[in-house]
């Protein structure tokens, strides 16, 4: 027995880091399965073993598609299950040990400050001890205002349970996983703008990623003389994605033409937010957009989020990345650069490999759903897109999906959960060392 013990040990220590953080969140999301699939976390006879599975990996993932309510079907407990995954899935399930251990002895090994790396993809200058002591801070003081806000609001609107409620409305809002106590997410407050403009910035502040946040606390005091690359190139991206997202979805989409202009920009900036930073919320109902509006909600979902933040999708850095590739190809330049700053060579080949492996998988994903349902195509695209985004949103079908469709769904939110790239590298890799970057290098 001893002798197996260390045999599986030694397996582990050698395993890459990349194959090591997918066979943690496959543990994470069997027992999420196994305690949400209990009597005591659910109303008898409303959840099956397939929507625990179902229910455990979208939470793991910070999705948000579901098969059945978790305001109605899941009780207090297997709300606060969700939660605790919903939170493991946001920062990262080693970010917790990874803490507790520099909370006790104020250092990392050398195999968690790779598999830290590995998970958060940061640039060379970060350091990974100081960086997990900052998420951590930032999350809890984040989470912790979302709260203080949301109660207010949901008090004032006369919500039962407005603690609890703002509670997991928070947390699910900083951790972009698009659960809600609601049937309807917050359609019945798409006209409320504090209760809107407060998830909004919750949603923002997580997808944006936890590297944008340390970068410009180390400018502010003065530690760093200009913010990295790949702040600015987030920060730029995601604000003009953002910008133009709104203006179509404002001008195209005929659900919202009737609505008063301050509140038709409302949900027009809402509905844009929830697709790029992948919260999955929604404020009006998405079966009900018109074809062109569930196409750019597709485009938002597959750019997504930022790296090392908690929002799902291809990340806007390596969307900005392939775009130069291709910019640079047309003009006939041989390097790629953003702002005078060249981008190196092998940040171009992933961020192509990125989007190579995107695109296969929710190609597969579609098809796979294609064989199994009946929905329209448009409809089993969304569904693929935001499952694979870590999304959550949905045209209706989800609960009516085939055993069979509910599967290839479960597997196409893991994927999205640790990114395509880094699943096929997981199956594909052999043990090594994990690959090093630049000073100041573009993270993809």
């Amino acid at each position: 027995m001893n002798e197996s013990l260390r045999g599986l040990a030694r397996f582990v220590r050698e395993m890459h880091p990349v194959r090591l953080v997918a066979l943690g969140y496959l543990s994470y999301a069997v027992i999420g399965w196994l305690l949400l699939a209990l009597p005591i976390a659910h109303v008898a006879g409303r959840v099956s073993s397939l929507d625990a599975l179902f229910t455990a990996t979208s939470a793991l993932s910070t999705t948000g598609l579901g098969t059945v309510s978790t305001g109605n079907d899941f009780n207090w407990l297997g709300q606060l299950l969700i939660l605790a995954l919903i939170q493991i899935g946001g920062i990262g399930y080693m970010t917790f040990g990874s803490f507790v251990v520099l909370s006790r002895s104020g250092t990392l090994s050398q195999r968690r400050r790779s598999v830290g790396s590995a998970v958060f993809s940061l640039p060379a200058e970060f350091r990974i001890d100081k960086f997990l002591r900052s998420v951590i801070v930032f999350t809890v003081v984040m989470e912790t205002l979302g709260v203080l806000v949301l109660f207010y609001y949901f008090s004032a609107l006369e919500l039962p349970r407005p603690l609890w409620t703002a509670v997991f409305h928070s947390v699910s809002a900083f951790c972009t996983a698009g659960f809600s106590l609601y049937d309807d997410s917050f359609m019945a407050m798409r006209d409320h703008a504090g209760v809107n403009v407060t998830i909004g910035i919750l949603s923002y502040l997580g997808a944006i990623g936890f590297i944008v946040f340390v970068d410009v606390w180390r400018r502010i005091i003065g530690k760093v003389p200009s913010l990295t690359l790949t702040t600015r190139i987030i920060l730029v991206t995601t604000t003009w994605v953002s910008v133009a997202g709104v203006a179509l979805f404002y001008v195209a989409e005929p659900s919202i033409q009737d609505l008063p202009n301050a509140n038709r920009l409302l949900a027009a900036i809402f509905q844009v937010m929830a697709a790029i930073t992948t919260v999955g919320f929604n404020t009006v109902p998405i079966g009900a957009l018109s074809q062109a509006s569930l196409f750019l909600v597709i485009m938002l979902m597959v750019i997504g989020a930022s790296p090392s933040g908690t929002g799902g999708g291809l990340k806007t850095t390596t969307f900005t990345a392939a775009f130069g590739a291709i910019r640079s190809a047309l003009s006939g330049r041989t390097g790629t650069t953003f702002w005078g700053r060249a981008v190196p060579e092998e940040r171009v080949r992933v961020a192509m490999a990125s989007l190579c492996f995107y695109a296969v998988f929710l190609i597969l994903g579609c098809y796979l759903l294609a064989l199994t349902e009946s929905f329209p195509f448009e409809d089993l695209l969304f569904e693929a897109a935001s499952a694979l985004g870590t999304v959550g949103l949905s045209t209706g079908i989800t609960a009516s999906l085939s055993p069979l469709g509910k599967l290839i769904v479960t597997g196409l939110m893991f994927v999205g959960r640790l990114g395509p790239l880094s699943f096929g590298m997981a199956l594909f890799l052999p043990v090594g060392k994990p690959e090093s970057r630049d000073r100041d290098d573009l993270v993809v």
